[in-house]
């Protein structure tokens, strides 16, 4: 019998897929026998994603999800209809709340909230969300269940993603498509190491965790993969934590 956890036969969309988590979501997608639409701002990286492609027929986007063009352009790349979106474009710039004027704002709360959400209704409106397709927001246990310091707009763009998750879960169900979000913990990637923490800073950090580390791409991939094959069916309009237990603190 075929696993259930496996992705043959479907087509995913991947943003973000230049590098870090988006990178291991398609790379790992792939594995598991998915056709990947790999989106992301930087066109060389995005071929190292390709080459890293296990299997046939992937095709790679390069676009900013933060603008009205780049979301045309990865819709007009999607030739039929998607069996499943993982949403992994974003940005974490800190600043202090003090500082935190709306024009600082927009950046955090365009890329990491509006863009993926709209283009999701965009894929909808054009029918190219299949009956039963599985939408995957990569969110964070920033806004939702912890918070730090400078993370105001990260923080507040990650939750409103949750909150709009939740009800298109509700409003998407009636064509079988399933909406969840994974709520990593701190991850090893290229947007992480460029927080602006010294390595002291990443040492101290890393011992609020009880697993004692960070998380890997990799592993965030997996819980992609999970819920974007049949295995999740019946899982819908939920967050699943990945955080090695950081919130249990």
């Amino acid at each position: 019998m075929e696993s259930p956890f496996s992705l043959k036969n479907k087509t995913l969309l991947v943003t973000g897929a230049s590098s870090g988590i988006g990178r291991a979501c398609a790379v790992e997608c792939a594995k598991a026998g998915a056709r990947i639409v790999a989106a992301g701002r930087d066109e060389a990286r995005l071929g190292e994603t390709l080459s890293a492609l296990t299997g046939a027929g992937h095709a790679i986007v390069a676009a900013d999800i933060s603008d009205d063009a780049g979301l045309g352009k990865i819709v007009s790349a999607v030739a039929s209809p998607l069996d499943g979106i993982v949403h992994c474009a974003g940005i974490s710039k800190l600043r202090p709340f003090a500082f935190s004027a709306p024009k600082n704002l927009d950046a955090a709360w365009r890329t990491n909230a509006f863009a993926p959400v709209e283009l999701t209704r965009l894929l909808l409106k054009k029918n190219l969300l299949a009956g039963g397709a599985s939408v995957v927001f990569v969110a964070s246990i920033s806004g939702r269940h912890v918070a730090a310091l400078g993370q105001t707009a990260y923080a507040a763009s990650k939750a409103a993603l949750c909150g709009a998750a939740k009800a298109m879960a509700l409003e998407l169900s009636a064509q079988k498509i399933r909406v969840n979000c994974i709520c990593p913990g701190a991850v090893e990637t290229p947007i992480h190491k460029l927080s602006g923490m010294s390595d002291e800073q990443i040492a101290a950090d890393k011992k609020n965790y009880p697993l004692a580390r960070y998380g890997t791409p990799e592993e965030i991939a997996y819980a992609a993969i999970y819920l974007l094959s049949d295995a999740a069916a019946w899982t819908t309009g939920t967050e699943l934590v990945i955080d090695g237990g950081r919130t249990l603190l």
